[in-house]
């Protein structure tokens, strides 16, 4: 089971009202989720509305101050088509999923942006996305591949535009033959974590602060038993690394410059504007957005393996991500810092084999009825989204949903790939079954 066969709809199963769209009583089910980003509180919110108890578990929450932010909140959070901008996506199943699991996400966005009230609560904007490209696509056959399926997606205003660069403000010389262009969810994190925390909290869910180490396989009886849950929830992000002992898991370093976007010292920029990293000149990305009305972003850059966080805008990667930027739209040479924050930089939680959504596969002995027995953890992973939680963290966190059920029903863990397959064996059953009743019919309408 999963978000294809039970989609992820509002006002169907997730509700946007302060309360469980499916009351818990005093026999529902308890989530323990450990986590608060988006993963974590997205995965909350699809579970209260689903009649269950919740616990988020964190070692820290969304802050607002100038000080390191979550890794959530530094997020470029302009909704994408896999793969993203910053690239990365490796694993062909991974890939797969991550297409369906983000037009989850779009629909629900955009339902939200489509209220101007919510909207600006949540802090979501549906604006114009374009990507640039520096040959005509046709000769970059996976973006051509990734431009046909936009096209055919769902997405709304989608249109290729060769001249689109004259309309922007572009500088010709930076050599730009080809671009297309399609609505987009554009998120501000720093408003939208906010807003998702006080909506899970409204629905039921409690919030406990604290630092867990280690595998949680290892702990994870102590921890069913201490917060009173039947299953346990890893949304952790990079943190992965330990709690689920995935030596896969690798910081990805990303960092933005936040410029005032008020129309003072260059044209107001409405849309964003992006080079993927397979299609730029030396992997280099070009990746501006508009935060909110007031704050572009002006991006980026994607490191494996760093996990320091100490760029500075003086910092020779930061200072080439900016001239980049300033070559490609030249209005950006006059602009203003954000005095507030005027450099974001977070750790992106990358994975070698993409994003995990599967119960955790690790058995342990247990007795029952007087023999040994392989029993199942009732732990659930759902991390390594990379950069792309904001745009992935509804579809997993259906199948999430899902995936709790097959723990409460005490069945057998399987991987990612084997649950794909058992889901496409499900299919081709149903469908013979419905070949042959239809060669059937024909006789028993004789009889």
């Amino acid at each position: 089971m999963s978000t294809e066969d039970h989609p992820l709809v509002l006002d169907d199963n997730l509700s946007l009202k302060p309360f469980p769209q499916v009351p818990p009583n005093a026999a529902s089910h308890t989530a323990l989720i450990v986590g608060g980003g988006v993963t974590g509180l997205v995965t909350a919110w699809v579970l209260l509305d689903r009649g269950y108890h919740v616990t988020i578990v964190s070692k820290e929450w969304a802050s607002f101050t100038d000080q390191q932010r979550l890794t959530s909140q530094i997020a470029g959070a302009l909704w994408e088509y896999p793969p993203a901008v910053c690239g990365q996506h490796t694993d062909i199943l991974s890939l797969q999923k991550s297409k369906h699991w983000c037009m989850v996400a779009y629909g629900i966005w955009e339902a939200i942006a489509s209220d101007s009230n919510l909207a600006a609560l949540a802090g979501v904007q549906m604006r114009p996305s374009n990507f640039f490209f520096p040959c005509h696509i046709e000769e970059l056959p996976a973006q051509h591949q990734k431009m046909q399926e936009i096209e055919n997606s769902g997405v709304r205003g989608f249109h290729r535009s060769r001249t689109s660069m004259h309309k922007y403000g572009i500088d010709p010389r930076y050599g730009i033959h080809d671009a297309y262009e399609h609505l987009a969810p554009v998120i501000d994190t720093d408003r939208a974590m906010e807003w998702l925390m006080l909506l899970v909290q409204s629905k039921g869910a409690k919030f406990h602060t604290e630092t867990i180490a280690g595998d949680l396989f290892n702990q994870e009886r102590d921890l069913l038993d201490r917060f009173s849950a039947d299953v346990l929830i890893n949304c952790t992000g990079l943190s992965a690394l330990s709690l689920a002992s995935d030596k896969t898991c690798y910081p990805l370093r990303g960092a933005l410059i936040r410029v005032i976007n008020d129309g003072t010292d260059f044209p107001k920029v409405e849309s964003s504007l992006a080079i993927t990293a397979d299609a730029a000149q030396d992997n280099e990305i070009v990746f501006i957005v508009p935060r909110n009305d007031n704050i572009l972003l002006i991006g980026g850059i994607a490191q494996p393996g760093r996990n320091d966080l100490d760029l500075a805008l003086d910092s020779p990667e930061i200072q080439r991500m900016r001239a980049r930027a300033e070559a490609f739209l030249p209005g950006l040479k006059h602009a203003r810092l954000d005095p507030e924050y005027p450099i974001a930089q977070g750790l992106r939680p990358a994975r070698e084999r993409n994003i995990r959504v599967e119960r955790e596969l690790r058995t342990r002995s247990a007795m029952m009825h007087g023999n040994e027995v392989e029993e199942p953890s009732r732990i659930i992973h759902n991390y390594g989204h990379g950069g792309s939680g904001w745009s992935l963290s509804f579809g997993c966190s259906a199948d999430v949903a899902a995936l709790v059920e097959d723990v409460l029903h005490n069945l057998p863990a399987s991987t990612m790939r084997r649950k794909q397959e058992e889901m496409i064996e499900m299919e081709e059953t149903v469908e013979g079954s419905r070949g042959e009743r239809a060669r059937d019919a024909p006789i028993r309408a004789r009889l």
